[in-house]
């Protein structure tokens, strides 16, 4: 089964990927943490990846698309995957229905973690303190958001269409987040 997880930055979609892999065995393909380790890398790429992400934009879809193939590659034979942060455009997703194809699968399900503006800005603002991360400050914050509703937020009817979208109570907590993933998952089986 292959599951994206689809929301705003901050909406918890890292943190509910993190508990699908613990109890479901799924790979989770994390497009920030390909694109933070490719920055970390210090390579050419590394240094593409970092200004733009220092700047709060969307790293071109050729590079995206790119990591998940590889990725993807890597993995043949996974029961299932997580995309997480991934598509954020519907060039990136018809690339990834493509992707899918040629390995005889499909996406399944898109789960999206529903979370306020307010919410949201309370999280990053709390992350940034935490951990710091350059991205999660208020203002780059801002660019990200604005990214998302102009950019990511247009997949939602093309999934609905497809019958593919659930929706879920981002802002409850992670437990209840989690077990109301879970019912999601257990309609499709």
């Amino acid at each position: 089964m292959n599951l994206i997880l689809f929301g705003p930055p901050a909406a918890g979609k890292g943190t509910q990927a993190k508990r699908l892999v613990q109890d479901h065995g799924f790979i989770q393909l994390s497009t920030g943490d390909m694109l933070r380790a490719a920055r970390a890398s210090g390579s050419e790429l590394g240094q593409r990846v970092s200004k733009i992400l220092d700047e709060g934009g969307l790293v071109s879809d050729d590079i995206v698309i790119g990591l998940i193939d590889e990725q993807l590659t890597n993995h043949k034979g996974a029961p299932g995957f997580i995309f997480d942060g991934f598509p954020r455009t519907v060039g990136q997703a018809k690339a990834l229905d493509d992707l899918l194809e040629a390995r005889g699968t499909a996406v399944h399900c898109v789960l999206r973690l529903v979370v306020d503006e307010d919410q949201l800005l309370a999280r990053i603002s709390k992350r940034f303190e935490e951990q710091g991360r350059k991205d999660d400050n208020p203002e780059i914050f801002s660019t990200r958001l604005e990214k998302y509703n102009e950019d990511t937020a247009p997949l939602i009817p093309i999934y609905a269409e497809r019958g593919l979208l659930r929706e879920v109570d981002g802002m409850a907590s992670i437990d209840e987040v989690s077990a109301s993933i879970d019912g999601a998952l257990k309609e499709l089986v």
